[in-house]
C-alpha cells in the first residue's frame, strides 16, 4: 500500500471514530450519569479521604 492509501484509511478510521465517540456522548443512556458528574461539583458534601477527614 502506499502512503496515499494509508492516508485514506487513517481517514474512514479518524470518521469512524469521531461518530461513535459523538454517538456515545448523545446517548440517552448516559445523560443521567453526565448531568450527575457535570452537578458533582456544586455538591455541599465533602469527599472523604481514606482516614476518615473530609475535604
Amino acid at each position: 500500500m502506499t502512503y496515499y492509501d494509508w492516508l485514506g484509511v487513517l481517514s474512514v478510521v479518524m470518521l469512524l471514530m469521531f461518530l461513535a465517540i459523538g454517538w456515545w456522548a448523545y446517548n440517552p443512556k448516559n445523560k443521567d450519569r453526565f448531568e450527575e458528574a457535570a452537578n458533582s461539583i456544586l455538591d455541599d458534601e465533602g469527599i472523604e479521604a481514606p482516614n476518615g477527614e473530609k475535604h
